[in-house]
């Protein structure tokens, strides 16, 4: 294990005895937990596991990231019998990356499963390799094009785009010296 004063790494065995650790070290608010891709990493390919803690005594605010490279394919022990409120968390990194967690347990009792996604998406969005769908295959749902503004609608329409809106007190352009 490598630490300096915020942050501390592990090997992926040993990623609940330190969660563990640092909650009995007084790291017992659970701020988040997520995932970074590193596939494309020539010496180490994988997952960094991040999870972000402090410990909110009064007079004495601390904060602590422990990290831990996962391969890929492999899962990684659940942090909810520790923090509870990480099923939300690994559910999302579950998802977003499809990294899943051993012995994950929530209250409704169903597993880790979809979080965010509508039902029948297929992928995982935040790894690096998945690729956006292109508006050739999927049209834009919305009324212009990004980057379209309005006086770039207003003049394809044949008339004079709308006068900027200035907050109350800002002088329009043709104030002040020229």
């Amino acid at each position: 294990m490598t630490d300096d004063a915020s942050t501390h790494t592990c090997e992926p065995a040993e990623w609940v005895q330190e969660a563990g650790r640092l909650k009995a070290e007084g790291f017992d608010f659970f701020d988040f937990l997520t995932a970074v891709d590193h596939l494309d990493d020539t010496e180490h390919p994988g997952f960094d596991l991040v999870l972000h803690l402090y410990d909110i005594t009064p007079g004495a605010l601390r904060e602590t990231i422990l990290i831990t490279r996962l391969p890929d394919g492999e899962s990684a022990a659940s942090l909810t019998w520790i923090w509870p409120g990480a099923a939300w968390h690994e559910r999302e990194t579950f998802e977003m990356f499809g990294i899943s967690f051993a012995g994950f347990t929530d209250a409704s009792g169903r597993g880790l499963r979809p979080l965010l996604l509508p039902d029948g998406f297929e992928g995982t969005p935040l790894r690096k390799s998945f690729v956006l769908a292109s508006r050739a295959s999927k049209p834009w749902p919305g009324a212009k094009e990004p980057g379209e503004g309005a006086a770039a609608h207003a003049a394809k329409a044949g008339r004079a785009p709308r006068r900027k809106l200035q907050p109350p007190g800002v002088p329009d352009e043709s104030w002040g010296p020229r």
